[in-house]
């Protein structure tokens, strides 16, 4: 089901905290609303929810608004923080589909198939509020995911877990989503996590959408230098302009874009050293091939960055 938003606008203690003019969600496609802490993330999430009215606007999912309509709910959320009922998993995920009025006699076969996908399935008759970090945050995945809801709605799915659970995770949430999911929002503040779970991708700063479009497109045109920047570009200035370094985007030796750089230190990274400089007043690094012979801090070298990008 497809989600748009029409000149949205929500204000909360008289400072505006969304404003999107227009955006759409197409139907069949997974999209990481991707930015830092405080840009409106999860309030971009409450709106679509129905949990929260904008001031101004209408969020529709389908031909409906969520927030007016009485039929059935057309979303489900699984919030950052894994919140449950006294009792067990199971107890938990049947609560859930009780509400949304899934049929009793649909609901245990549910539980097992999204428990077993989830990795959950010994859990179920745990109480759930005693599990790990890594086990709740999966039985609150799998708690939204047995919804089969025609818009699924991740907040942070992979923080506040350990990193070989969130390394698991990041692994089995694409597969999870094509089973049980149809349209798919997330939002994280982790690069890493928007590019490995979505093939749609939304940039938000402050509230306002800075970018948008397939994840492919946005990186290779990030239109500005904070989108840059938060894509993980280093900006560099280069005759009068900026250009945009993309990750291990830096190599020694004279070339075109060319830059000098003042070493500062050399880092052994078990597998490989890494140099730390300055280009102008920008802080940089580059991998060092295992030809390369280590420079001495001070040392000033020649740069080049074949595939940067040039900001207008």
């Amino acid at each position: 089901m497809d989600v748009t938003l029409e000149q949205v606008v929500v204000v909360r203690g008289g400072r505006c905290v969304l404003d999107v003019s227009a955006l759409s969600f197409l139907s069949g496609t997974t999209t990481a609303v991707f930015g830092p802490n405080g840009a409106g993330k999860t309030t971009l999430l409450r709106v679509v929810a129905g949990l929260e009215r904008p001031a101004r606007g209408r969020v529709l999912i389908g031909n409906a608004e969520p927030a007016r309509d009485r039929g059935p709910p057309r979303s489900a959320l699984a919030f950052q923080e894994q919140v449950f009922v006294g009792g067990s998993v199971r107890r938990n995920m049947e609560l859930a589909l009780e509400l949304r009025a899934v049929p009793r006699a649909d609901r245990a076969g549910r539980i097992a198939e999204a428990a077993a996908e989830c990795g959950i399935g010994t859990l179920l008759d745990r109480p759930a509020r005693q599990l790990s970090s890594g086990e709740a945050q999966r039985a609150n995945l799998a708690r939204a995911l047995a919804l089969r809801a025609p818009v699924t709605l991740l907040d942070e799915p992979l923080s506040g877990i350990d990193r070989i659970a969130r390394t698991q995770l990041l692994d089995e949430l694409p597969r999870l989503l094509a089973t049980f999911a149809t349209t798919t929002l997330l939002v994280t503040h982790d690069r890493e996590e928007a590019f490995r779970l979505a093939d749609q991708l939304v940039v938000l700063v402050d509230g306002v959408v800075l970018a948008a479009g397939p994840k492919s497109l946005v990186y290779r045109s990030p239109g500005n230098r904070e989108v840059a920047e938060l894509l993980g570009y280093t900006v560099l200035a280069h005759r009068g302009g900026l250009v945009a370094v993309p990750p291990s985007g830096l190599h020694l030796g004279r070339g075109t874009p060319g830059f000098v750089l003042t070493a500062e230190r050399v880092v052994d990274m078990g597998n490989h050293l890494h140099l730390i400089g300055r280009i102008g007043q920008a802080r940089v690094n580059l991998r060092l091939a295992p030809c390369d012979t280590p420079p001495p801090p001070g040392a000033v070298l020649d740069v080049h960055a074949p595939g940067c990008v040039t900001l207008p």
